[in-house]
């Protein structure tokens, strides 16, 4: 993302739009100091020109003046129960759906837009689960979700799950002025970026556990290690979930054009794009690899199977030929010659020893056993 620079006057492009909206909505409640937030409230600041503005601690007044067209707020909650939300949705006016969306967590990753000006956008968040050794109950991919809220003078990011949390990227936007004039655009494109680069980093780590599983599916004894492959496979496709989903949105926010977000950050929201198509490809391959190694697991099963069937089989044979002769002169008839014979017992016997051994080695010879 070096050699681009971010558009300096995007903050009074944007400030035009909410300018817009400065007499709409109703009067500013105190959510934050009236404590209704307690319990799902993570932050919220009010930004202007690029930087927090720690001089307005009244959350009343930075509505008043991001309504105004003075900046924005952003507000960061975690898993907040549908009263907190509903009352966050009338004060900013947010869609009913969008609101009931946001209350709900395993929601599939999705863009929409409510009015000329106000997007609301879901992203899955993944982590990947270190372990000793994979088994097959192991987990390996955690999913969460952030749905983020992005309007005329704020952004409402609600995240679902114990990771994925956003207080180191807050920070990291605080020390990057240039970014945060982009406005609520500015912090959307962050937010999508930084979920993204979390994909990168599980798809590496995934790709070692399926290169591990490789080898040990392709040892001797392999197959034995089927359920670990299967379970693999079902992780990946948690990501799959996650990753597959959000490339429509991502190519929505880097062609189309919206109030929220300038020409420049359009460019940036086409480098998130670049990186999640990279993702899922990855993730497809992943897929396809290892429904490759399950088949051929399982064609080891059938070839370890047959393998056993012909020792078996061969064992059989083996013993079948002194059952055989046994039988023969254990039927008792007066008239068999052999019965008188002097040496006859241990001719059969001989006999047994010798046809037992032939076998043996024809089987031995053939790989029978």
């Amino acid at each position: 993302m070096a050699g681009r620079r971010w558009d300096m006057g995007a903050t009074r492009r944007v400030g035009r739009v909410f300018a817009r909206r400065s007499q709409a909505g109703p009067a500013p409640v105190d959510l934050v100091g009236s404590g209704k937030l307690d319990g799902s409230l993570i932050d919220w600041a009010y930004y202007r020109d690029g930087r927090r503005d720690s001089q307005i601690g009244s959350y009343v007044e930075a509505l008043k003046r991001a309504r105004r067209g003075e900046g924005f707020v952003w507000i960061g909650l975690f898993e907040p129960n549908a009263q907190q939300l509903e009352l966050i949705g009338r004060q900013f006016g947010l869609h009913p759906l969008a609101v009931e969306d946001a209350t709900e967590a395993h929601q599939r990753p999705k863009l929409e837009r409510y009015g000329d000006d106000t997007l609301f956008a879901v992203l899955k968040t993944v982590q990947y689960v270190p372990h000793g050794e994979l088994t097959a109950t192991s987990e390996v991919v955690e999913s969460g979700e952030v749905m983020v809220f992005c309007g005329p003078g704020f952004v409402i990011t609600v995240r679902h799950g114990d990771h994925g949390e956003l207080s180191g990227l807050r920070q990291r936007l605080e020390q990057q002025a240039k970014r945060l004039r982009a406005g609520p655009g500015g912090v959307l494109h962050a937010i999508a970026d930084h979920v993204v680069d979390r994909y990168l980093e599980v798809a590496q780590a995934v790709q070692n556990d399926i290169d591990q599983i490789e080898i040990e599916i392709f040892s001797p004894r392999g197959w034995r290690n089927i359920e670990r492959v299967y379970q693999l496979k079902r992780e990946v496709l948690e990501l799959k979930r996650a990753v597959a989903p959000l490339t429509g949105p991502m190519r929505a926010l880097s062609t189309h054009a919206h109030p929220l977000i300038t020409e420049e950050t359009r460019n940036y929201f086409r480098d998130v794009d670049d990186h999640l198509l990279r993702v899922k490809e990855q993730v497809i391959s992943f897929d396809e690899l290892l429904s490759s190694i399950l088949q051929a697991g399982l064609a080891q099963v059938q070839v370890s199977e047959n393998e056993d069937m012909r020792r078996i089989s061969a064992w059989v044979a083996i013993i079948a030929v002194p059952t055989l002769i046994a039988g023969i002169y254990g039927m008792n008839f007066e008239n068999m010659p052999e019965t008188k014979w002097k040496y006859g017992y241990f001719i059969v016997l001989g006999l047994m020893a010798l046809a037992c051994t032939g076998l043996f080695r024809l089987f031995k010879r053939n790989r029978w056993l």
